[in-house]
């Protein structure tokens, strides 16, 4: 398919690019004190997967309406609601931190968990400005921006922390300092034009002038799901995002109360992490479109296991990290090889519904581990958090070697 040179595909994918960078920030505050600020407000231990489960499961139940949205009113307008919600969520996180009030907190945390599911669906726009033997690259592209946030959200709030007590206050700021983060999100993302969307509906329209498939009506979910290829792409995704999603946030209780370090000591170790989920992205991308989807899929949740596993014997903060690194980069060859698996299965109208209902499913998978990590680390310790990791990911990945999802994707592909 050949690409008008008038679009600005580049310009677009470094914008987007940037409004996750700025997710990116925030995402890590998130993962580091979520359940640390719940239990400073409610004073109860037993709830620390608590604050993870209520992000994670908000963003769930946002991603599939937000996926809707996007193919019905275009990319930009839905992004931007979120990072708007973000900025809210923020500002009640940090109001609740202060005056100890669990409603506010409550709040903010859903807000903050609707605004980061929503913010990763501009990985639907990637697939809209990219042709399917460059989508992977295209994806990769667009979330690098979360190499940025990785860098960028220590620097920022590592420093706020640093001499001071993990109390009410010092959590009031860092939510504040993830608010002017999700205001500036919003933006970068409101001078994304056009709308990805409108791109590749121009793109479509130009490859039917020129002989190739036009853009079929849009397809009930129940039939999407059904494509081939789709159901081992859907559970690589689950898999993958559960056991990151509840190792990572559970990772500020793992290192600052089962290891005694200083809490400060929590950025760097999620920062490692973020850096392996976005830093080689772009090395990633070009490796899922050139060896294939379904050795991606496996390869990187065999590499998260071996990364869950470690945490049994790993205690330092450099070997935390480390171990967090290799869990951030097993997801990122999964989500980004399972991202395109979908993309690939889906036209451009249908997009954002199939990757929302994928992080729909994601989310309440990762919200329902993360409490339940959270229970098990309090009970049994960080064994079970490592063993059962470990065991839910390297389950799945045998199964999709057997299933090779990407051949009948690339098969049944239904065209722009």
């Amino acid at each position: 398919m050949s690409q008008s040179p008038s679009l600005p595909i580049r310009r677009n994918t470094a914008l987007l690019s940037g409004s996750l960078a700025m997710n990116s920030a925030t995402l890590q505050l998130a993962a580091a004190v979520a359940s640390l600020t719940l239990v400073r407000v409610l004073d109860i231990e037993g709830l620390l997967g608590l604050g993870p489960a209520i992000t994670l499961g908000a963003g769930a139940l946002a991603a599939l309406p937000a996926g809707l949205l996007m193919d019905r009113f275009g990319r930009v307008p839905v992004l931007a609601g979120g990072f708007a919600a973000g900025a809210c969520g923020c500002a009640l996180a940090a109001l609740g931190s202060a005056q100890g009030w669990a409603p506010a907190v409550l709040a903010g945390l859903v807000l903050v968990g609707s605004s980061s599911a929503t913010g990763l669906l501009a990985r639907t726009a990637a697939g809209d400005m990219y042709p399917a033997q460059r989508r992977a690259r295209g994806i990769a592209l667009v979330l690098f921006g979360s190499v940025f946030g990785a860098i960028l959200g220590p620097a920022v709030f590592s420093p706020l922390l640093a001499g001071r007590e993990l109390d009410g206050d010092a959590l009031s700021t860092l939510w504040l300092a993830a608010g002017a983060f999700m205001l500036a999100g919003l933006a970068i993302v409101l001078t994304v034009r056009p709308d990805p969307k409108r791109i590749a509906e121009l793109l479509a329209t130009h490859a039917a002038d020129t002989g190739a498939p036009a853009i079929r009506a849009a397809t009930p979910l129940r039939e999407l799901v059904r494509r081939p290829g789709v159901v081992p792409a859907l559970v690589a995704a689950q898999a993958s995002f559960a056991v990151m999603v509840a190792v990572m946030t559970l990772t500020g209780a793992v290192v600052v109360d089962h290891h005694h370090h200083a809490a400060s000591n929590v950025f760097p170790i999620i920062g490692a992490h973020v850096i392996g989920m976005f830093g080689l992205i772009i090395v990633v991308g070009d490796l899922v479109d050139r060896i294939g989807r379904t050795p991606a899929l496996a390869g990187g949740l065999l590499l998260m296991g071996a990364s869950t596993i470690s945490l049994l014997w790993l205690t330092s903060v450099a070997a935390s990290a480390v171990a967090l690194f290799g869990l951030g980069l097993g997801w990122n060859f999964s989500f980004v090889a399972a991202t395109a698996v979908l993309s690939d299965s889906a036209a451009s109208h249908e997009r954002g519904k199939l990757l929302g209902f994928n992080d729909l499913l994601a989310g309440a998978t990762g919200a329902g581990l993360a409490l339940l990590g959270g229970l098990a680390l309090t009970a049994l310790g960080v064994a079970a958090l490592a063993i059962g990791g470990a065991a839910l990911v390297a389950a799945p990945a045998l199964w999709i070697l057997r299933s090779d999802p990407a051949r009948a994707a690339t098969a049944a592909a239904p065209g722009p």
